[in-house]
């Protein structure tokens, strides 16, 4: 059976190449119709011009088309899959970052957690919602997945205005354990029961069992991990090491890497509050200093600095030079879902955004939760994981009326929720840096938050 399959970011070299190099893979999805959509005509038009070259040299069954009229792209659509930014990504970024840090605000990343996390989520949650909204007039039982950062908040926000539309937020992020665990345990990740929850980029490994005895491997974790990590190379050793012995090649195929599999690579990016964390809560997170260390207070004082600082600038380097390429295996997760959905697998998914339906029970139902979930013909069901840890569940609950207020903020456009967002938020300590930061990024970005009043 054809499926029409839309793409609503897909100017972009690394969701649009990479996605479509993933369906093009997908034995399932033989026949369909995949439509690019993208505000920017001349990325589509080369996007386009990409896929039609591939499908005609390898005579593959796919037809493509690409608009940029957003509910032309949506009508009759089964599968909407959503990858965007707005304006200038890096420029912005570097704001939502620095500006906070100048009044002293102690923030070691600024993309989904802390004023940072802020500012972007004022920015980019709007169009979402649009986007949102014409799924649910043109295309209301369609399923929609989303790619785009900060997710908590964004899905969060999407599921308070449009409570019925199937939408599940995805990350990559949960690599990272088929990365390691094997290396730490020495055996096939496939002989491992493995299952993580929490946020989005804030999630740590609850369960580890071998599938065949059902026997506690976490303690064996415990034990290894930190040598093991105190094995592995960093990656601001690598990168400075690739410098100065003129490797060039070594260090693109590095940047090449981290931007198609963040922590996926051998290397372990930042492990400071990695290491801290499991030392103290006795858990592992699934994710490195910069994402995790978005959402602590205390975060700034352990933090591989200078790993986030080499992370981001390579992350930069790759996504200025990447360009439109199809063939290799992305392996980007939300084909699989597809073809689970279509053929009614009813297998295991390590880790989807969904509305807090009991699968947490000490966190709220109105926060977005990262669970593992099963996948089958009616859609994305996430398991219900009882209590998370104590410990854990104290950092998380930190968040919530971070993203209750950034809702709040977005959908009302009121500015005194935006600083209430910020005044809650664990890593804001000054109520006079709070207002500084809100008053400075809504000059610095009001083309885009110009709704906040």
């Amino acid at each position: 059976m054809a499926h029409r399959i839309v793409l609503i970011g897909a100017g972009s070299a690394q969701f649009g190449s990479g996605t479509l190099t993933d369906i093009f893979l997908s034995d399932v999805l033989k026949g369909s119709h995949i439509v690019l959509h993208d505000i920017n005509p001349t990325s589509l038009a080369k996007m386009l011009e990409v896929g039609q070259a591939y499908i005609q040299e390898k005579a593959l069954p796919f037809t493509l088309s690409a608009t940029t009229d957003r509910r032309e792209a949506l009508q009759g659509a089964d599968f909407c899959i959503i990858s965007i930014e707005v304006g200038n990504r890096f420029e912005l970024w570097e704001q939502d970052w620095n500006v906070a840090l100048q009044y002293g605000i102690r923030q070691v990343y600024g993309e989904n957690g802390g004023p940072g996390g802020l500012f972007h989520s004022l920015r980019i949650i709007p169009p979402i919602l649009e986007i949102c909204g014409d799924i649910m007039a043109i295309c209301p039982e369609a399923h929609v997945f989303s790619f785009s950062n900060p997710m908590s908040r964004i899905c969060t926000t999407v599921k308070r205005k449009y409570p019925d539309l199937r939408f599940v937020g995805l990350c990559h992020e949960i690599a990272s354990l088929p990365a390691h665990l094997p290396k730490i345990l020495g055996l096939p990740f496939d002989q491992l029961l493995v299952r993580a929850a929490g946020l989005n980029h804030f999630s740590f490994m609850l369960e580890c069992r071998r599938r065949d005895t059902g026997d506690d491997l976490y303690p064996v974790v415990r034990e290894k991990a930190p040598a093991y990590f105190a094995r592995v190379p960093t990656l601001a050793r690598m990168v400075q090491r690739f410098r100065q012995e003129g490797r060039a090649e070594e260090l693109e195929r590095l940047a090449l890497r981290l931007g198609t599999e963040p922590l996926v690579a051998d290397e372990w990016h930042e492990r400071g509050l990695f290491r801290t964390i499991l030392d103290k809560f006795g858990y592992l997170p699934i994710t490195s200093d910069s994402h995790t260390g978005e959402y602590i207070q205390w975060a700034h004082e352990v933090s591989d600095h200078e790993g986030i600082l080499a992370f981001y600038q390579l992350y930069k380097a790759w996504c200025g030079g990447h360009h439109p390429q199809i063939g290799e295996r992305v392996s980007e997760r939300v084909v699989p879902l597809i073809d689970g959905i279509i053929t009614n697998a009813g297998f295991e998914e390590m880790a989807v955004n969904l509305l807090n339906e009991g699968y947490i029970t000490n966190l709220p139902s109105t926060q977005v939760v990262e669970v593992p979930a099963i996948v089958d013909g009616t859609g994305i069901h996430g398991l219900k994981l009882g209590e998370m840890p104590k410990g854990l569940a104290g950092l998380l609950l930190n968040q919530v009326a971070v993203h209750d207020l950034t809702a709040e903020a977005v959908l009302t456009g009121s500015r005194a929720a935006a600083l209430q967002a910020l005044l809650v938020d664990p890593v804001v300590t000054s109520v006079r840096a709070a207002e500084q930061t809100l008053d400075t990024m809504l000059t610095l970005q009001a083309r885009y938050l110009s709704y906040i009043k």
